[in-house]
Formats: C-alpha cells, sequence, structure tokens
C-alpha cells in the first residue's frame, strides 16, 4: 500500500488539474474539454469540478433536442410564449369592480366544539360561520393558531417568519368591522400562511435560500392584498424549499405530520405541512412542476393549482415565467373555492400579464347536476400497477356510484418529459446574477440534481432549442384541446406524465386525499379541469369529499 500511495496522489492530482483521463471519449460525448471552450463562446468561467457536475444534464438536454427534431413543426406553429407591447399603463388596471363568484351551497349551522382544541381542523367555511355569528372572534382565533403554529413548529420545521404583530392588528380590525355589520364575506377574520416566495411589507422574503434569507421587499404581493381585502389574517410565512424545490430549505427540512421523521415533499412545503398539523386553516403555495400536487399528497391536504394565469403572481419569486402557479392548499374543495373567489375577486392584474388572458371570472358552480358530466379517466395509467393503484380504483368506484359517466382517456402521443428543459432555461435566466457571482454555492444542497447545478447547466441550452421546445409545447396545447373535447373534466393519477404535461398546458388541477398506504401515510389522486372551468373541477371535488371522509382525517398531533 505504501508503494501505492504516491501513485494514487500523483493521480488525484493530475485529475485535479484537468490533466487525468481515465479512458479515451466517445466521438460524441460531452466532455469538460468540451465545456470548457463552450463557456469561453458563452462569457461563463465555472472551474473543470462544476462543469463535469453538467454533463449529465445536458446529454439528457441533447437527447430532448434529437426527440424534439422529429416532431414535424411548420412554420405557422408560433412559440408558446407570447409578446404584449402594451405597458403597464396601457394594461386592465388591476383594482377593478368586485366580481360576485355566484352561490354558495347551504350548510348545517355551526356551533363551537365543546373542546375548543377541535377548531384546529375546522374547515374555512365552519370556521367563517362561526365568525360571522358572532361565536367566535377573530383574535381569538388568531391566537389560537398562534400558539399551535409555535407549539408545533420545532418539530414540523414549516415556519420561516411568524406575522404575529400584524395578525393581531389584521384580527382585530376584523372584529370591529364585523360587530358594526361590515361583513367582507366568508374569508373574513379567517387565519392563514403564504409561501415565503410571496412578498409582505415589513417581513422577510427569504424564498427560502441562504443567499436571500435576510431579503426585504418593500411590497404586499397581490395573493396577499387580495386576501387581505377580503378580511383574512396573515399569520405566518411558510417555508419552501430552496427557490421552489423540495423540502428542504436554509433552516431544515420541513416534515409531514403524519410522520415526523419523513420530509413534507415541496416546494410548498410549509403551506401543506402546516394545514394538515392544524396550525392554519389555509395556505398559499405555488405549483411549476408539482409543488403543490406533490406536498398535497405528503401531507393529505386538499391542493388547487389553477389554470395558469388565473391567479396574479404580482410579488411572487419567478421560477418560470411560462408556468408558475399560485393557489390554495386547505382541508376540502369548498374551501379551495372560497379562497379562489378571494384571489380572483377584482379580476385581472396588469402587474401579471398572464392574468390578462382569462376570458371568464371564477364562479361557483356547487349547483352542477354530477349526472349530465363528462369525466374522462386515463385508463392505461390507473391500469398499470403502481403503488396508490387501489386508492384511485375505489375513488373511481365512488364517482360511478354517483352516477357520474366515466369515459377512458388517452393524452397527446407527444412525450412532454422532452419539454422539461423548458423550465430549467427560464429558472437560469431569473437566477442568472446568482449564478454568475458564485453564490449559489450558499445554497444547502449542492448535488447533481439541486438548483446550483441545473442552473450552471441550463447556461448551455441554445436559444434556439428554447424556442423550438415552446412551439412544439404550442402543438401539445391543441392536441390537449383536441383529447379533452367533451369533456367537463378528468381524473389521472396524481403522479404520472400527466402531472408534467399539464403544468406545461396549463390545466387546473385539484389533489384530494383519497386513502392511505400500507405505512399510513396519506394518498391523494388528481382531478383536472378545462382551461379556466374551476368551479366545475372544484364542484365534482366537492362531490367526492362529500360522499368519502378521507378529508375529515388529520394526523395525531395533540
Amino acid at each position: 500500500m505504501k508503494k501505492l500511495l504516491p501513485a494514487l496522489l500523483l493521480a488525484a492530482a493530475c485529475f485535479a488539474a484537468g490533466a487525468f483521463v481515465a479512458r479515451p471519449a466517445a466521438p460524441d460525448e460531452i466532455t469538460v474539454p468540451v465545456l470548457r471552450a463552450a463557456q469561453q463562446l458563452l462569457g461563463l468561467s465555472f472551474p473543470d469540478a462544476q462543469l463535469d457536475s453538467t454533463r449529465r444534464n445536458l446529454t439528457n438536454y441533447r437527447e430532448s433536442y434529437e426527440a424534439l427534431r422529429k416532431i414535424p413543426l411548420p412554420n405557422s406553429v408560433a412559440p408558446a410564449v407570447g409578446f404584449d407591447p402594451r405597458p403597464l399603463r396601457l394594461r386592465q388596471p388591476a383594482g377593478a369592480a368586485a366580481v360576485n363568484p355566484g352561490k354558495l351551497p347551504e350548510t348545517a349551522k355551526i356551533r363551537l366544539p365543546a373542546n375548543r382544541q377541535d377548531l384546529a381542523f375546522y374547515t374555512v367555511r365552519q370556521l367563517g360561520e362561526l365568525l360571522r355569528t358572532k361565536q367566535v372572534s377573530s383574535e381569538e382565533l388568531t391566537l389560537f393558531f398562534l400558539a399551535r403554529l409555535k407549539k408545533h413548529d420545532p418539530q414540523l420545521h414549516c415556519v420561516i417568519t411568524l406575522t404575529e404583530e400584524l395578525a393581531l392588528q389584521q384580527a382585530r380590525l376584523a372584529d370591529r368591522e364585523i360587530k358594526a355589520g361590515k361583513y367582507r364575506g366568508p374569508l373574513h377574520g379567517v387565519p392563514f400562511g403564504v409561501k415565503d416566495l410571496f412578498s409582505a411589507k415589513g417581513y422577510k422574503t427569504t424564498w427560502g435560500a441562504v443567499p436571500y434569507r435576510d431579503q426585504t421587499l418593500d411590497e404586499d404581493a397581490a395573493v396577499v392584498e387580495r386576501l387581505r381585502a377580503a378580511g383574512a389574517v396573515l399569520l405566518a410565512k411558510l417555508t419552501l424549499g430552496e427557490l421552489a424545490q423540495g423540502d428542504v430549505w436554509f433552516g431544515a427540512k420541513t416534515r409531514t405530520p403524519w410522520d415526523v421523521t419523513k420530509g413534507s415533499s415541496g416546494s410548498s412545503a410549509g403551506s401543506a405541512s402546516a394545514v394538515a398539523a392544524g396550525l392554519l386553516p389555509f395556505a398559499i403555495g405555488t405549483e411549476t412542476l408539482g409543488s403543490i400536487v406533490s406536498p398535497s399528497t405528503a401531507c393529505g391536504v386538499t391542493g388547487l393549482r389553477p389554470t395558469y394565469g388565473r391567479v396574479s403572481r404580482a410579488g411572487a419569486m419567478a421560477l418560470s415565467w411560462s408556468m408558475d402557479k399560485a393557489g390554495p392548499l386547505a382541508r376540502t374543495a369548498e374551501d379551495c373555492a372560497l379562497v379562489l373567489a378571494a384571489l380572483t375577486a377584482t379580476g385581472p392584474d396588469a402587474r401579471d400579464a398572464a392574468t390578462l388572458l382569462a376570458p371568464n371570472s371564477f364562479r361557483y358552480a356547487f349547483d352542477t347536476n354530477l349526472k349530465k358530466l363528462r369525466v374522462g379517466y386515463l385508463k392505461a395509467a390507473f391500469d398499470q400497477p403502481y403503488p396508490t393503484q387501489a386508492n384511485d380504483q375505489a375513488t373511481l368506484d365512488v364517482l360511478r356510484r354517483l352516477g357520474v359517466e366515466l369515459v377512458p382517456l388517452e393524452l397527446p402521443a407527444i412525450a412532454p418529459g422532452a419539454l422539461r428543459f423548458v423550465l430549467t432555461a427560464e429558472g437560469a435566466a431569473a437566477f442568472d446574477e446568482l449564478t454568475r457571482a458564485g453564490r449559489d454555492g450558499q445554497m444547502v444542497l449542492q448535488n447533481r440534481s439541486a438548483w446550483p447545478n441545473t442552473f450552471r447547466s441550463s447556461r448551455f441550452i441554445p436559444a434556439v432549442e428554447y424556442l423550438q421546445a415552446q412551439r412544439v409545447r404550442s402543438l401539445l396545447i391543441e392536441q390537449m384541446d383536441e383529447k379533452l373535447r367533451g369533456l367537463d373534466a378528468y381524473l389521472a393519477p396524481s403522479f404520472s406524465a400527466n402531472l408534467v404535461l399539464t403544468n406545461l398546458t396549463g390545466h387546473p388541477a385539484v389533489a384530494v386525499p383519497n386513502g392511505f398506504t400500507a405505512a399510513g401515510l396519506p394518498t391523494t389522486i388528481t382531478f383536472m379541469g378545462q382551461l379556466y372551468e374551476e368551479g366545475t373541477l372544484l364542484a365534482l371535488a366537492k362531490a367526492y369529499q362529500d360522499a368519502t371522509d378521507f378529508d375529515e382525517k388529520h394526523p395525531p398531533l395533540p
């Protein structure tokens, strides 16, 4: 061994210097010397170790380019990105007259529970009724949920910042208004939290990452403004995986309350964990490629991903301008509808051009006749074996018993996975300065799948390939529209090609609890809707929840 040691040290030194080559490179292999030359063209200067880490990603990207090049693209097919020449002052202004979302279904008379701790798992609708009928005050509820947040956060790691002072001010204002007969609606006085990529004036907005942990943005995000206008009370800014990926943030790993040895998934980690644990009645999250659906599943809550552009993202961290969406996580589909109505009450927001695309306003559709609906289901996906298949099949059976017509459905032939680099290219642009300045080295996760390596890899995506991918995305949108004609909604396993595909096409989805694994962890199924038809989607999901009790289950936290 002593004789081998000098040789090993020499080999290690040669490798570190870039001179050691273990084997001849294949003719088409992406090697570090190739990347050194390429980055000279781009004005970059990543060290060899970082270039080496990008090689797998770049090989995968090249495979995606080759797959997309096989898809015919007539000159008439434009990219699925739009140009709007109007400056903000010429776009439809924010603050338009409030839209009435329609009538809510009747509810049983709500009474205060004998054990006040049961309020932790009351729905938004139930708490709203208690507030409206003055059986409880907003200040009481605010103090109650603040106490739960403080008690359970050390175990769940779901809170970045408590907004206690602001919350008590808002709660006392709500109580005065309700007492004076100035009732704002079903969210008036109800506590909530937001994912900490939404700005809130006077508080840090950390994006869950070390480089931004002291960042303060002097504005309120649109979701914070609109929920304040509805009378809701902001209690906390909640955790997210670093820069909206996963459940690991600069302070810890957020946990699911169903098993605190396991992560909550993400990136809307704290939003899902806090709601599931009864620390908040609802919270706002975001999704780009699963960040509402995945933690809703891990934590057993109902998570709504609205149509792309339905909810304003003004004041939110951008990861992918053409894919980011904001939506609520709550106990029930009805709760999600109440929150969505508040988030869209004043219509489009000139600060977020995507909101100008909506052809209609959100309206409740709880009076929908289920027996007149045609609902698709991804037969091939449901038929192949997967871990939660039995729970999903049971869900389909419940809908059939309710009289819903289920129709087999196939997704478009275009494989959506080849388009995933659209997200990473936009993310790399959003965090260009972070990468070039080398501050990405401050982030907690530094593996090959983490953002630092992904952003560096994405610097090498050619603009032509990005635009070609957006053109294929246009074809995918048209094909999806054709597939869904004649259907009111459809169902899909929560984790399948459908998740990537519909985040690219912008369709609304709601992840609904539908059982448990053998290990006692919650599962969900995903209800999908037509674009801008969240009302029908949520009515269908509510009917399922009314017929089952999975949304009423909660983890055994004290």
